[in-house]
């Protein structure tokens, strides 16, 4: 009898125990799955620090390198109700461009208002809104007024910001119409130019003092750090001067390895070199006001359109080589004309 009771305590004992693994091992288990399953947090080394490094690091390419440009209200919103806006042909020349597209994902959009932000954001494009510390930055400036060299030397002082954090870019004014892919022709290896910048005039003893800080490539190291520092730190006692005229005098003091961009690839209103078959990005400066740009411009872009449809258009595509006859229609006589309106603001 005793041993039957025995047998049915340890019987007892094992069927308590098989419950009370049940209940109280599911939680655990499931616990464990979960772990297991859901990714590790990042480290707190890849926790971008501020909004400007999570904007830099989601356009970046996997070199650190980002395209950045600059704009305001007035280059966002159609001019007088007249569509497009400056904006809408910037984009729009990526989109016709031969391999631009794929750049809209590395090309960051900085806004010095809040109506620039909420259109770039409206487009779900690489947005940010740069404080302007009271200034008010959203109309049209006129060339070489208080706003305006305050404003060239606030982007100046943000551009230094991204060299410091480790980013190589290209900076491009909206106005300027990306046609072809740059890349290919900056020379972008790191025993190369610090600094690869456009001008006005290419084919020219005065090129080197023309130099247009509208577009230009830039490799971040001591150097041109150092450059941007000495440039800016030069900002008050340059009176008078933008902050383009600035760094002319400073980059002629052998510190840098500077390359000027030639005009047959990188042009502008400026230069009357006018081969579209090499013509890489074309800018729209020597001009004074907004309106005469978007006007340029856009006949740019119905020439851009008329050639790649041409059969000359086709044979340079598929062969890249030769000389053919296809020549710009526009003279940008909208541009030519703002210069006899004294009265419109210069930008």
């Amino acid at each position: 009898m005793s041993t039957v009771v025995a047998n049915l305590s340890i019987l007892s004992l094992i069927f308590f125990a098989i419950i009370y693994l049940c209940i109280w091992t599911q939680p655990i288990s499931k616990s464990l799955i979960s772990i297991q399953t859901n990714p590790s947090p990042p480290s707190y080394s890849s926790v971008p620090t501020d909004k400007l490094e999570a904007a830099l690091s989601r356009a970046s390419m996997a070199n650190k390198t980002v395209i950045i440009t600059v704009v305001n209200k007035a280059y966002a919103e159609s001019h007088d109700d007249t569509y497009p806006s400056m904006l809408d042909l910037f984009l729009e020349s990526f989109w016709l461009g031969e391999e631009t597209r794929p750049l809209i994902d590395h090309l960051l959009f900085v806004a010095v208002d809040q109506t620039a932000y909420d259109r770039c954001e409206f487009r779900r494009l690489h947005c940010y809104k740069l404080g302007t510390e009271g200034v008010d930055f959203t109309g049209e400036k006129v060339y070489m007024s208080d706003e305006f060299i305050k404003m060239m030397w606030r982007r100046t002082l943000f551009l230094l910001d991204v060299l410091k954090r480790g980013y190589n870019f290209i900076f491009t004014d909206t106005d300027i119409m990306w046609l072809r892919n740059p890349f290919p022709r900056l020379m972008t290896n790191r025993t190369v130019d610090d600094l690869q910048i456009s001008t006005d005039v290419f084919d020219s003893p005065f090129s080197k003092d023309l130099i247009n800080t509208g577009f230009y490539y830039i490799r971040s190291n001591n150097k041109t750090i150092s450059l941007f520092e000495t440039w800016y730190a030069m900002k008050d006692n340059s009176t008078g001067m933008k902050e383009q005229d600035v760094l002319v005098r400073l980059r002629n003091d052998g510190r840098l390895r500077v390359r000027i961009l030639d005009t047959l690839y990188f042009n502008g209103f400026c230069s009357k070199r006018k081969d579209i078959q090499a013509v890489t990005t074309v800018h729209a400066n020597c001009c004074r006001s907004i309106s005469a740009k978007v006007s340029d411009l856009m006949a740019i872009l119905r020439g851009w359109k008329d050639f790649k449809a041409s059969a000359v258009g086709e044979a340079t595509t598929a062969a890249n080589n030769g000389t053919q006859s296809f020549r710009w229609m526009s003279e940008h006589f909208a541009c030519w004309k703002s210069w006899d309106q004294q009265n419109k603001p210069i930008v």
